[in-house]
């Protein structure tokens, strides 16, 4: 399956984007996280408040939304550790359309559960097998019309609707920073800055455990991630930095930041007694990011891609001592 050239989001796709999924998905609120003083000015775009707890509803609802009859009638399919496979098969279901998801068999048995709830047929996979298929396009016995989670030109101008929202809740905004797995959350929030807001510093987080765009910044071409581990950021980091998607990286993220697992889960437990957020892994990486003030003073608004987290496993995560 050959994929289209990579262009540009025009900020006309992501504003026609923004219009054509507002009946499916949620306008999220962009809440003040109150740290007190000696902290910098971090706003929270509740991402995690979506109707499949997550942000991939905005691109796949899009992309659902621009399938023509025909691929409609195939049918879709996708690959995904929870996330993008709850937005597909969600917007699938309203429009009528078989799901299929190639799902990442170490993935949260919450992600997996809402996914068969909202009526997707599940192929499980280990992670290197989802991640050859994501370079493929393609997996055996799996047909139909393939919407890729994050290298797929609608499913990011759907993404970049969040940046049209934080701009328009706070103007002053000087830093946004979301997680980095594929990179199509951040590719179309800073899209849709970097037309509007040009000034705005976007970063993209990583967890260093699995931090391969920090690694291509710094080597200045894509890479592969060798020390590669899983954590319960199973939402974000991925082994690679797929070529296509650091062409659409490069001209709107200024910067990748790099946090460790033990800030992460600092992050899961402050959103949870200062906000009463509960934020997945991938989801307060952006927070533990921010709080390290490598962004800046702010406001920095800090992307909550998503709360689908077990809740026996977000207690253990945040209760467990600091060592």
């Amino acid at each position: 399956m050959n994929p289209q050239p990579v262009r540009p989001i025009a900020l006309a796709e992501i504003v026609e984007a923004a219009k054509r999924i507002a009946p499916t998905i949620q306008r999220t609120p962009l809440v003040k996280l109150q740290m007190g003083p000696g902290f910098p000015d971090i706003r929270l775009k509740l991402e995690n408040l979506q109707p499949i707890n997550a942000y991939k509803l905005r691109g796949a609802a899009n992309a659902v939304a621009m399938l023509s009859d025909d691929e409609r009638r195939r049918g879709v399919w996708t690959i995904s550790a929870g996330n993008a496979g709850q937005g597909v098969a969600y917007a699938a279901r309203a429009a009528g359309v078989t799901c299929t998801v190639v799902v990442i068999g170490s993935a949260p048995e919450a992600k997996i559960a809402r996914m068969r709830a909202l009526g997707a047929r599940l192929v499980p996979v280990p992670y290197e097998v989802a991640w050859k298929a994501l370079e493929d396009r393609a997996y055996p016995g799996v047909e139909g019309t393939f919407i890729h989670p994050f290298d797929d030109h609608d499913f990011i101008a759907g993404h970049g609707s969040i940046g049209l929202e934080i701009l328009e809740d706070e103007p002053a905004t000087r830093a946004v920073i979301g997680a980095i797995g594929g990179g199509g959350l951040i590719a179309g929030v800073g899209s849709a800055i970097k037309a509007l807001r040009p000034d705005i510093k976007v970063f993209g987080v990583e967890p260093d455990t699995a931090a391969p765009a920090a690694l291509s910044k710094k080597m200045g071409s894509p890479q592969q991630f060798k020390d590669w581990q899983a954590s319960f950021v199973d939402g974000a980091g991925g082994q690679s930095v797929f070529p296509r998607m650091w062409e659409r990286l490069k001209p709107v993220v200024d910067d990748y930041l790099v946090v460790t697992l033990e800030e992460t889960r600092d992050a899961m437990r402050i959103l949870a007694e200062k906000a009463r957020v509960i934020a997945e892994g991938a989801g307060a990486l952006s927070v533990a990011a921010a709080l390290s003030g490598k962004a800046g003073d702010g406001p920095v608004v800090a992307i909550i891609s998503g709360g689908n987290i077990d809740l026996k496993k977000f207690c253990e995560l945040v209760t467990l001592p600091s060592p």
